[in-house]
């Protein structure tokens, strides 16, 4: 392990999960690539919470793209979060806006998507997508082209 990597609490030790909501279990470590634009995907095909209104469960593929900028999300505590919505009563788009909200606050990246692809209830699927570029850079255009295009 390198010296940041002793800074993470999550990585390398007994897991202990959350009950409801725990967006203070996020944790970073450092881009060593900030210079350059890379993808970096995650995706969560067992992601679960709960409907506000009948408490009934939601399941859902969450994926989560970005360019990261100084601070990328270290993944063990990214599945702790996301797996802390499985008490957690919220609509499928509020899930994905809050996700991606979330993650802004902790990485401050140059853009990020999340999209939720929830299995149907009621014979009603649920896609919701949410997008951020980094305001008055050329991830911001981007944010608003690829906006544009996701619905078609």
């Amino acid at each position: 392990m390198s010296r940041e990597d002793l800074t993470l609490q999550a990585l390398g030790k007994k897991t202990e999960y959350r009950s409801d909501y725990a967006p203070e279990v996020l944790e970073t470590f450092v881009n060593k690539h900030p210079e350059n634009d890379y993808w970096v995907r995650f995706n969560c095909p067992e992601f679960t919470s709960l409907c506000p209104i009948t408490g009934q469960p939601d399941f859902a593929e969450i994926r989560i793209l970005y360019l990261p900028d100084v601070k990328m999300v270290e993944s063990k505590s990214l599945k702790l979060y996301l797996f802390s919505f499985r008490n957690h009563g919220d609509f499928h788009e509020d899930c994905v806006n809050v996700i991606m909200k979330d993650l802004i606050r902790l990485m401050d990246p140059k853009y990020i998507e999340v999209t939720g692809i929830f299995t149907p209830r009621g014979g009603i699927s649920i896609y919701p997508y949410a997008n951020y570029g980094r305001p008055g850079t050329k991830y911001e255009r981007m944010a608003e082209e690829r906006l544009a295009k996701w619905g078609m």
